[in-house]
């Protein structure tokens, strides 16, 4: 239900990691999991640390946006630090969603450091069956 694929994305990740936090002109990649589930299509992003409300989720057309900050945690005078390795600053996710999916009935929830958006596929793009209608017998041509 995803189109395309981006062969750089990989690429992108390790190169935002050595080049430390993401800002907003320059956010950083947030991994992500897609599958389908029943007539659904689910997208999970992994936000550990990530306050709920900082995170902005838009859809424009069938370009799907997540940004997100993870925000340093106060500190006291009396705290030194020893050891930071949890990544801080902007990421951002951007994904082409397919027509076939209802963008205009996305739900999302936060939940555990994990945000999971519910996206059902649209009416026409399920599968249905044809009826085949029977003529009412043989026809004649006379000339």
């Amino acid at each position: 239900m995803l189109m395309g694929t981006d062969p750089f994305r990989e690429l992108d990740r390790l190169t935002q990691q050595l080049l430390g936090p993401g800002t907003w002109s320059r956010p950083s990649a947030m991994p992500m999991d897609a599958y389908r589930e029943g007539d659904q299509y689910v997208v999970a992003f992994d936000l550990p640390g990530v306050a709920a409300d900082t995170i902005d989720i838009d859809v424009e057309r069938n370009m799907l946006t997540v940004r997100a900050e993870r925000r340093p945690v106060a500190k006291g005078d009396d705290v030194q630090m020893e050891l930071s390795e949890r990544p801080l600053g902007v990421f951002s996710r951007q994904i082409v969603l397919a027509d076939t999916l209802d963008t205009e009935h996305i739900h999302a929830d936060y939940d555990a450091g994990v945000l999971t958006l519910r996206i059902p596929i649209a009416e026409r793009a399920k599968p249905r069956k044809i009826s085949i209608g029977v003529g009412s017998g043989r026809k004649e041509i006379s000339g």
